[in-house]
């Protein structure tokens, strides 16, 4: 096999796991042409760059992506709101920057179509990008709860 059929390849799971995950269109607004593959040792897609750069990694647990910095603001772009969003309390947007968890009781709206485990995109009451990270509760019980963490932030901005 050549390394370009494999890297077509891999480029080709890389956007069918994104647009799975995020929906129809997420894989090519994700993942340009341009992306390089970091593989595991049993030569399985870990990371996916751009220009040296992490966008994605998938998880071996479940194959499902997690976003870094940059590819999360390449999604929080594609996707229209409120789809994959928790829109937090603009007093506490300097905490979810730093990286800290999202609480329940910061939470002013979320898509309720996300579920535990989704990876989903924090905003500020302006609807700008803060950070992602993994959802701890589904959508409809973090705009419901008053306490616990709603989402547990990997990066922010």
């Amino acid at each position: 096999m050549s390394i370009e059929s494999s890297e077509n390849s891999h480029l080709r799971r890389a956007r069918a796991i994104a647009s799975f995950q995020f929906g129809r269109g997420a894989g090519e607004a994700l993942f340009p042409d341009e992306c390089t593959f970091k593989l595991s040792s049993t030569k399985r897609i870990r990371y996916i760059m751009l220009n040296k750069e992490r966008l994605a990694t998938v998880r071996a647990g479940d194959g499902r992506l997690t976003l870094s910095r940059e590819g999360a603001k390449r999604m929080y772009s594609f996707l229209d709101a409120p789809s994959y969003r928790v829109t937090v309390l603009t007093e506490i947007e300097e905490f979810i920057i730093k990286g800290k968890n999202a609480m329940a009781k910061h939470v002013t709206s979320a898509d309720p179509g996300i579920r535990s485990g989704d990876e989903v995109l924090v905003c500020n009451e302006e609807g700008e990008f803060l950070g992602t990270g993994s959802a701890i509760l589904c959508g409809k019980e973090m705009a419901a709860f008053n306490y616990g963490v709603a989402v547990q932030i990997r990066k922010g901005s």
